[in-house]
């Protein structure tokens, strides 16, 4: 596979000091060992590696209300200083020392990343520290201060983007992005997570489909948990390549919240590492068929921050380079032996779970007796209409 382009990853050290803390299951730990991993593994060789910028203040208000950069500020610089009704200082969003600063980092990452890939700069560009979809205009959500994503599209809307494709395969709603774009018909949002019913936010059912006059913007395939590989990549190809091809962006964008995996903590869906490499294939494959390769890719959740984390994301690193990781790899001894010394804990011997990932595709028949497919089949007959597809084949 070939990139056909230079790849970018967007990074510095410092974009670890997005910490909430030593209780919280964000830890920036699975940046850190995601960066290691890739750099024993010889991925980052591949890859230019370029400094995280600090976002500036019209960018952040490009997406975000004044009052909530200033309520964030204050948090950061005001001991006790909280604003729950902003989302500050609540249980998933703590404040910590310098938060304004710590999360606009994070934003200009990801800004860089945007501007990498419409300048022409780069073909694929990596945030992997990005990703914070949850966050909304007005407040922070679940983990998520400001709202990267939300604020790397608006560059692109603004820079002259007409068609921009976002997909999201975070074990939770992409609801934040979806809020900012929802009425939007130049921004089709793709979110595929555990359903709302089981998993927070609690939203991001097939009638969420977009607002007046950007009707079937949003999409959005609500699994069962349990879903597993064959089950998820079943989705998955049901509904990202046909929505994406036929809307033709310009640019593709994904976020990529590795917390679908069975040993995720926080959530109940069922995929494995390889299961979980197979969509970011699928991914990089659909940008070139339909974006001319132009892919600004985030990381997003991940809660399993040694035995996961650092294995998908590097898989997902290497395949933006344009050249994949064999499953099979064993993982660099240095690298074990750094898990070992910092966490005293054994890391995965293998970039895989052992998994062979294989999917029954849509085409071959819909069952109505299985919640997935009512799931699947939900979203197509909401969505593809709008676009001028048939929900049943």
């Amino acid at each position: 596979m070939e990139c056909s382009g230079p790849a970018t990853v967007v990074f510095d050290p410092t974009l670890t000091e997005y910490d909430f803390g030593p209780s919280h299951p964000m830890s920036p730990l699975r940046v850190d060992l995601t960066m290691r991993l890739a750099q024993e593994l010889g991925v980052l060789e591949r890859l230019r590696v370029v400094p995280a910028p600090m976002a500036t203040h019209e960018q952040l208000a490009s997406v975000h209300d004044e009052e909530l950069i200033a309520a964030v500020t204050k948090a950061g610089t005001t001991p006790g200083w909280t604003d729950e009704a902003r989302g500050l200082g609540t249980e998933d969003d703590p404040v910590f020392p310098d938060m304004h600063l710590a999360a606009a980092h994070v934003v200009g990452a990801s800004v860089e990343a945007f501007r990498q890939v419409w300048s022409g700069e780069s073909l694929h560009a990596v945030n992997i520290a990005g990703g914070l979809h949850h966050a909304m205009p007005d407040r922070a959500s679940g983990f998520c201060i400001y709202n990267d994503v939300a604020v790397g599209i608006q560059q692109l809307l603004d820079a002259g983007a007409e068609r921009v494709a976002y997909v999201d395969v975070d074990v939770h709603h992409g609801d934040g992005v979806e809020r900012i774009f929802y009425d939007d018909p130049r921004v089709l949002t793709i979110s595929l997570h555990e359903t709302g019913q089981m998993l927070f936010p609690g939203t991001g059912f097939p009638g969420d489909s977009g607002g007046s006059g950007a009707e079937g913007s949003a999409v959005n395939v609500a699994l069962p948990p349990g879903t597993g590989d064959g089950g998820w990549l079943r989705a998955f190809h049901a509904v990202v390549p046909p929505l994406v091809r036929e809307f033709a962006p310009e640019v593709l964008v994904t976020q990529h919240g590795c917390d679908s995996h069975m040993d995720d903590p926080l959530a109940h869906l069922m995929l494995s590492v390889d299961g979980q490499r197979a969509a970011y294939l699928a991914l990089h494959e659909l940008a070139h068929e339909v974006a001319g390769g132009r892919w600004v890719v985030t990381g997003g959740g991940g809660y399993s921050i040694v035995d996961v984390v650092p294995r998908a994301w590097a898989h997902l690193l290497a395949i933006a380079s344009g050249t994949p990781l064999d499953p099979a790899t064993p993982t660099p001894l240095a690298w074990r032996e750094h898990v070992r010394q910092v966490l005293g804990r054994e890391a995965p011997h293998r970039m895989t779970d052992g998994r062979s990932p294989a999917h029954r595709d849509w085409a071959e028949g819909y069952d109505p007796e299985a919640w997935l497919d009512r799931a699947v089949q939900a979203t197509r007959t909401e969505v593809f209409p709008y676009h001028g597809l048939d929900p049943l084949y």
